[in-house]
């Protein structure tokens, strides 16, 4: 009797041993479901104090300067950054290189596969525009310099389906033929555009400039890409203790997280 009870207690403890990692396996794995995936939506930016373009900390030893287009400077520096500090596709997925950007701003890209590089630039153009009523003031030319003017009085609806067809006709060549040279790249300013029209092409704003007593310049770039994704300001890949900040010194060739332009394909509107 005694044997079988002892037999009987270690048939329970083995049983035990068996189902006990079982479980707590389950439990794991129905933890691991019911948590937010890695960069989910509802993951917060470590800088939640940048509200806005302006909060960006500048070096010691600068002042924010506004250059000609002070309006549409002191515009871009207000811009809303959001607190989510991922960039997102139109699709609403994550981008998969997450390493590009120091700060994303609060603007709309849509749910179609449309607000691009150049695309984003125009956005930003048109919307400083159209927040002032300017609507004839908002035009961009295709590849045969065929003007495609906002409609007036348009509302938001209407807005955006004219930037959707502005994106479906305009890109980052016709939109280079539209600006003009900057023949000084130290005579930068916020509004510039550093551009490469082509296939494949690209296009960032400056987004913000800054200036010593000794003259010398700081810039802050912002980028859409392919697919559209949100717009956001650019790390500064060659030199990290600056960024994400660049310098607007002698240097030849501007390397950006994702492209490569020269100091010659600085344009203006």
């Amino acid at each position: 009797m005694i044997y079988t009870d002892r037999r009987a207690s270690n048939l329970l403890i083995l049983l035990i041993s068996i189902i006990l990692p079982f479980l707590s396996g389950c439990q794991e794995i129905a933890d691991r479901e019911g948590m937010p995936a890695t960069g989910h939506a509802t993951e917060k930016t470590a800088t939640p104090e940048l509200k806005q373009v302006s909060d960006i900390a500048l070096p010691a030893g600068y002042t924010r300067v506004d250059g000609s287009d002070t309006a549409f400077a002191r515009w871009l520096r207000r811009l809303p950054l959001k607190a989510d500090n991922k960039v997102y596709l139109y699709n609403g997925r994550l981008k998969g290189n997450q390493s590009a950007q120091y700060a994303v701003l609060d603007i709309p890209i849509g749910t179609k596969d449309l607000q691009q590089c150049a695309d984003a630039v125009m956005r930003l153009r048109a919307e400083f525009f159209y927040r002032r009523g300017l609507y004839s003031r908002i035009w961009f030319a295709d590849n045969n310099g065929k003007k495609y003017i906002c409609p007036a009085g348009a509302d938001q609806s209407k807005f955006e389906q004219y930037l959707e067809h502005v994106y479906a006709w305009c890109g980052t060549l016709s939109l280079e033929k539209q600006l003009k040279p900057v023949p000084l790249f130290g005579d930068i300013q916020p509004g510039d555009v550093l551009i490469k029209g082509g296939s494949p092409g690209h296009a960032v704003i400056v987004m913000d400039v800054a200036m010593n007593k000794a003259g010398e310049k700081l810039y802050l770039l912002a980028q859409s890409y392919m697919p559209a994704q949100s717009i956001h300001i650019l790390k500064n890949p060659m030199d990290e203790g600056l960024s994400p900040w660049y310098k607007a010194g002698n240097e030849r060739i501007i390397e950006t997280p994702e492209w490569t332009f020269n100091q010659q394909q600085l344009r203006r509107w």
